[in-house]
């Protein structure tokens, strides 16, 4: 990689990275916004998972779009440091118009710097893996379009999906899309939900009851997968040790190469409410 190019990703809150992922690879995070009716908050850093949990047991609030001006400060940040490329990975443009919003602002910075754009069409875990991917990619010398492909090649090759325990979350937020014709709440029918190739919720299977949803969320990772050297995320809305099972249930049957656990972010519970399990597959490079 040509030395005099300093290249920074950029990504937001939904990736679902640790602050020690984020800071190991000095990747930069944008916070979407948490709206509520007496206040409003950037998601993961003026509010945490297990504060946004007791907020959702009085109020529902809604999610907004980073804040324009922490972009362009952002931004402005890195050329400030110099940064020629960013190679900017955002959520879903099929859930949020956060992508759209930020390529209008670095439209400003193209005189400054490269800034590379990338839809990841999907969100948590399966964003972060993406970004992690592009982070080491850098760090073995690569240049910002060979990330960008290695970013791409592991969405191409990953499959997230999660099972919630009420579907209601996502109803009063708008976010139900194709998942609607699933629902069966009276015989308790659990879709075991997916973000689809478009980048936005669709129903993979459904079963009866979360238990048995979460079977079936299982054996439909085992049929894909099985064989297969792996990455495994699994993402959690406070149950960590439900996931720290759920994890424990896929490596006995998988060759996981690599695993770790992850809360889903404040913005993103917001949508799904408490207990969601999910699990992000992808294949190992």
């Amino acid at each position: 990689m040509d030395a005099t190019r300093k290249t920074v990703i950029v990504t937001d809150s939904s990736c679902d990275l640790s602050d020690e992922q984020l800071s190991r690879y000095g990747i930069r995070m944008i916070s979407l916004r948490i709206v509520c009716q007496n206040a409003e908050y950037r998601d993961r850093i003026d509010i945490q998972e297990d504060e946004l949990y007791e907020l959702l047991t009085h109020e529902l609030p809604k999610t907004s779009l980073p804040l324009p001006e922490d972009v362009s400060a952002l931004y402005e940040s890195l050329a400030q440091e110099g940064v020629t490329d960013v190679i900017h990975i955002s959520i879903s443009s099929g859930l949020s118009g956060t992508f759209n919003m930020v390529r209008m602002i670095t439209q400003d910075f193209e005189s400054r710097m490269r800034v590379h754009m990338v839809d990841s069409r999907t969100l948590s875990m399966g964003l972060g893996m993406m970004v992690l991917a592009a982070a080491r990619a850098l760090e073995e010398g690569a240049t910002p379009e060979e990330a960008i492909e290695r970013a791409q090649t592991v969405r191409r090759n990953q499959l997230g999906m999660f099972v919630i325990r009420t579907l209601e979350f996502l109803r009063k937020g708008g976010r139900i899309g194709r998942v609607e014709g699933a629902i069966g709440s009276l015989l308790q029918i659990k879709p075991v939900i997916y973000v689809n190739d478009e980048g936005v919720y669709n129903t993979l299977c459904k079963a009866r009851g979360f238990s048995n949803a979460l079977t079936a969320m299982v054996d439909e990772i085992i049929r894909r997968y099985q064989g297969h050297k792996v990455r495994l995320a699994v993402v959690h809305g406070a149950a960590y040790d439900d996931a720290v099972k759920l994890r424990d249930r896929l490596m006995e049957r998988l060759d996981v190469v690599s695993s770790f656990i992850s809360p889903v972010s404040p913005a993103l519970a917001i949508h799904t409410g408490p207990g969601l399990l999910g699990a992000i597959v992808q294949l190992a490079e």
